[in-house]
């Protein structure tokens, strides 16, 4: 059944205005495959009655839950692989090198999702190539989405998701099999702090990022919201840190005080003093 032209903008307009999450009319399919989950275990006949229930106060609870369900979660291990071989041959021994005298890394992953791409840096930095497995390790995990948050903490996995861009002998290093699922080792998972946060609002007080990845990111954002989110993450950069962004992404345009480097296959940016 067809969502009436005034609840889908308004449908539009909440998320937009709780995670700056542009959508448009033609998103309705979208709309549909996703709420109709929540509509159904809310006991509510269609997505449209959801939506209208949000109008009122009883349905405020419901908010969040929809706003959620309308971010996009789409993650897996080594996503893309060529920023990880840049941080291979090149971020990491030249961070190492800096860092000697304190021996440790903060890192962040902004919409971390269910914690795939901050695990892949936490087994990347295992590798003993790059000797640095006894260093103090800080991965930042942040989400708008609790329920992600979640199994980001668990970091357990289906088959089907560790199927997805692991390597079989990271599988067998760095998990244990519990039932037909995969779950990261306890030493890895202590690694990573999630936190909920939404990253269109004031960041909180973190320390110095060395390695900011914000991967595919800003494409779900308006040019305004880019620049503001570009400023907060050279905000907390440290001078020499690099800020990681997905390949469809760019500074060009929206942030002129961060310089492109190029690395490889991949394209990093560095905050300019």
């Amino acid at each position: 059944m067809p969502i009436a032209p005034t609840q889908l903008s308004y449908l539009c307009d909440l998320v937009y205005r709780k995670s700056a999450i542009v959508l448009t009319a033609e998103k309705e399919y979208l709309v549909e495959s996703r709420l109709a989950p929540i509509a159904r275990a809310a006991g509510f006949d269609s997505v449209e009655a959801l939506i209208i229930s949000l109008r009122s106060p009883a349905g405020l609870s419901l908010q969040a839950v929809v706003v959620e369900a309308m971010t996009t979660n789409e993650t897996s291990f080594f996503r893309d692989l060529h920023p990880f071989d840049a941080l291979r041959q090149e971020l990491l021994p030249k961070l190492k090198l800096a860092r000697a005298s304190t021996r440790s890394l903060v890192i962040m992953s902004a919409a971390c999702s269910t914690g795939q791409e901050a695990y892949s840096l936490a087994m990347l930095l295992q590798e003993p190539a790059l000797d640095m497995a006894s260093w103090k390790i800080r991965i930042l995990g942040f989400d708008l989405s609790e329920a992600v948050l979640s199994r980001a903490r668990s970091g357990l996995y289906t088959q089907g998701e560790v199927n997805r861009g692991l390597p079989a002998p990271m599988l067998v290093k760095h998990f244990d099999r519990v039932g037909s699922d995969w779950q990261i080792k306890k030493a890895l998972r202590d690694q990573l702090e999630v936190r909920q946060m939404n990253l269109i609002e004031p960041w909180p007080t973190m320390p110095r990022i060395d390695l900011l990845f914000m991967r595919n990111v800003l494409i779900y954002f308006d040019v305004p919201t880019k620049r503001a989110m570009l400023a907060r993450a050279r905000a907390v950069l440290a001078p020499d840190g690099y800020l990681l962004l997905g390949g469809a992404e760019t500074t060009l345009n929206l942030d002129e005080r961060f310089a492109r480097v190029p690395v490889g296959k991949s394209t990093v940016y560095q905050a300019i003093a």
